[in-house]
């Protein structure tokens, strides 16, 4: 490890010449670059993570902790552009033979609120799987619980078969800070895991992976960027023209109880949000309230109920 801190400064020393002497930027355009770059290098440390083994996954959980601390979108792009900056000199200069950073995405600018998909444009994501490759009953499933849980994507990939409870019609969720929440889980949700778990019984699952619900074809679990992808491929097959991604689902959840007439308190327990998320607020909406809200007010019970 003390190699590898040794051999990060040599990479930053050399990003400093190279900003210098080849992009001819002055003294404060170099010295904020480098202090940009400083707050990947400490959330890397916290990670136990290099510059070296950096993944496009961890740079987009970075970019996740700076919305998190409350910086800006504008600072998030210069931050964000600097670190590919950074990762461009690693890959031209030799120390890295990809560029982790190429598909790392910037926030939108002067857009509060994310993309929403009603009922229907999820009814049409799903639509574009293709249930005959072995992972079209897993991605639909996955979409479901999204959009019928709000789950966060990184909830999702951590899902855990012992978290199902399926005669209460359950889900227990781990969120931030290792926080739990019980979310009701839709009866076509349900109905899609069914068809998974089919598919899923005949893997040859790798040890220590057997009680994650979502796998990939190698039995592992899934990662937040295969999700990511998933998800932006199927839009794009379904003719969807929004820009979306997992969360995408989750605050489709929201709007959606929310224009159904759901208590908001409510919605924000359900996602698990921390600014309401206190004992005191738990106390005063119990679970047959919030399975209420779900069942009354979701647009999947809403189908269920009057099929």
């Amino acid at each position: 490890m003390e190699t590898d801190k040794k051999s990060q400064t040599n990479v930053v020393r050399s990003y400093q010449r190279y900003l210098k002497l080849q992009r001819g930027f002055s003294p404060n355009t170099v010295e904020a670059y480098l202090r940009d770059l400083e707050k990947l290098l400490h959330y890397l440390q916290r990670e136990e993570k290099t510059i070296y083994d950096v993944q496009l996954d961890d740079l987009q959980h970075f970019a996740a902790t700076l919305h998190e601390i409350g910086i800006g979108p504008n600072s998030q792009c210069r931050i964000l552009s600097g670190i590919r900056s950074f990762y461009r000199f690693m890959q031209l200069d030799g120390w890295r033979d990809d560029d982790p950073s190429e598909l790392l995405e910037n926030p939108v600018l002067g857009q509060h609120l994310p993309e929403v998909l009603s009922a229907t444009e999820v009814d049409m994501l799903e639509a574009s799987i293709d249930l005959s490759k072995w992972e079209g009953h897993r991605n639909k499933a996955i979409i479901e619980v999204l959009f019928s849980c709000g789950l966060r994507v990184s909830e999702l990939v951590n899902l855990r078969l012992s978290n199902l409870y399926i005669d209460e019609q359950y889900v227990r969720v781990i969120g931030k800070g290792s926080k739990e929440r019980l979310v009701p889980i839709s009866p076509k949700a349900l109905r899609e895991l069914d068809l998974w778990f089919i598919d899923r019984n005949q893997m040859k699952i790798k040890p220590g992976e057997e009680d994650y619900v979502f796998l990939n074809r190698r039995g592992a679990h899934l990662t937040r960027v295969m999700i990511l992808i998933m998800i932006k491929q199927q839009a794009a097959l379904a003719g969807i023209q929004k820009t979306i991604s997992p969360h995408t689902l989750r605050h489709s959840f929201a709007t959606a109880l929310l224009e159904g007439g759901a208590d908001l308190r409510a919605i924000q327990v359900l996602l698990g949000h921390e600014s309401i998320g206190t004992t005191e607020i738990y106390t005063h909406i119990d679970m047959s309230t919030l399975r209420q809200e779900i069942l009354e007010h979701h647009p999947r019970n809403m189908k269920v109920k009057g099929a």
